[in-house]
């Protein structure tokens, strides 16, 4: 039985149009890359990951915090938070799918991928996430069996410990991918794993605030304020955990001799990083949700959807900053002195995003999109419990009285 009215299946067709509109772009790109190769992308010899990777990071990490909230539920008991869980759940799949789908298609060969997925390096970062990842799919999977079937509830508990591990476990390899790797001095920080994992919560929560708002809009229904203002106040604290671990990471850069250059560049001349950084992760991307968690007078469901959005923007800013940024600046192979050749040695790298890797990413977020709209359609991932609390429009109690939704 569908949770949602029948009324609404024209909208639901549209959003599935909407979807694979995206999807369609997106494998529009991914052929034209493999066609044409990554000649036609803005990347060169010294900016090899571009835009793609912004969108697949910020999918992949905010997988690992959406589900944050289904283990608030069922590890920590939180009654509010245990109807969640199962939408939860389905987004952590859906966001790690679209982010691997951009991963794969971006990185080249994608024909290749039963090679990479049989034969492992494991002194490599990247092979320890084959496994994270493939590992969640398989854990969170067991998770929404262990939380949709009755006779499985006993084990949600004991799969969400796994689950809580997990994904602590994978949001800490993505960090290490770069803080473990040589070949570019700006990455280099035992800072960036736990950066990573309290990034993950503030990206996921936001993530599953306009899903769950969006869910309950369609449906005609409204969250309950006190369970409102609590995930406010969660995110807040999210956001500004993640903003005090970013700016521990730039100091640590700046009490190093070596890496003052570097911080002087992303943070002051570099062109448009300083700006993404300051105006588009501190100012839009941190404080002014902040100021829309937190003031008395906010925290309405507009505020929450515009603070949760900026989150995302400004998340999307700081992956810019970090990953096309720590690229563009030269490595310092003999330090004290100045290295210039015709190949472009000692030079900051210029990098402008092209057409097929905005397209690229879009279908990536598509993948997310689609998979998620037919799942809450399709079965019983929308929070339930909640609806005869703040009805919004009275063909709810209509809704909930012809047995399209269950009564609670």
């Amino acid at each position: 039985m569908t949770p949602f009215p029948k009324a609404e299946a024209p909208l639901f067709y549209l959003l599935v149009a909407v979807g694979v509109l995206m999807v369609a772009l997106g494998m529009g790109a991914a052929i034209a890359l493999e066609q044409q190769g990554h000649a036609i992308t803005g990347m060169n010899n010294q900016v090899v990951w571009g835009l793609p990777h912004v969108f697949a990071i910020l999918m992949i990490v905010a997988a690992s915090g959406v589900l944050n909230v289904a283990t608030v539920g069922s590890v920590f008991g939180q009654t509010e938070y245990k109807a969640r869980a199962p939408l939860s759940g389905l987004l952590s799949l859906t966001l790690l799918a679209g982010g691997l789908t951009v991963l794969m298609l971006d990185l080249g060969r994608p024909d290749r991928i039963m090679v990479a997925a049989t034969h492992f390096n494991f002194k490599s970062v990247f092979a320890w996430n084959v496994f994270l990842y493939s590992g969640l799919l398989a854990v969170v999977a067991a998770y929404l069996w262990t939380l949709m079937e009755r006779r499985m509830n006993g084990w949600s508990q004991t799969v969400g410990f796994l689950a809580l591990f997990w994904r602590f476990a994978l949001t800490t390899g993505t960090g290490s991918i770069f803080g473990f790797l040589v070949a570019r001095q700006a990455y280099q920080s035992a800072i960036l794993a736990p950066m990573f994992i309290i990034q993950s919560l503030a990206w996921g929560l936001a993530v599953f605030l306009i899903v769950q708002a969006t869910m309950y809009a369609w449906v005609g229904e409204r969250l309950p304020r006190p369970i409102r203002a609590r995930m406010n106040r969660l995110l807040a604290i999210f956001v500004a955990a993640s903003l005090y671990f970013v700016f521990v990471y730039h100091g640590t850069n700046l009490y190093y001799a070596r890496q003052a250059a570097f911080e002087r560049f992303l943070l002051v001349e570099g062109a448009v990083f300083p700006v993404l950084f300051w105006a588009g992760f501190v100012l839009l991307g941190s404080l002014v949700p902040l100021v829309l968690l937190l003031h008395p007078r906010l925290g309405g469901p507009r505020c929450t959807l515009l603070a949760s959005l900026l989150v995302l923007a400004g998340a999307g800013a700081q992956l810019y900053v970090f990953i096309i940024g720590g690229q563009a600046f030269p490595l310092d192979l003999f330090p004290g002195y100045e290295v210039r050749s015709t190949f472009g040695d000692g030079a900051i790298a210029d990098y402008t995003p092209s057409l097929p890797e905005v397209l690229l990413g879009v279908g990536g977020v598509g993948v997310a999109f689609l998979s998620t709209t037919i799942g809450v359609r399709a079965l019983r991932f929308l929070p339930q419990d909640d609806f005869p609390t703040a009805p919004i429009r009275p063909s709810a109690p209509a809704i909930v009285a012809s047995g399209a939704l269950p009564r609670t």
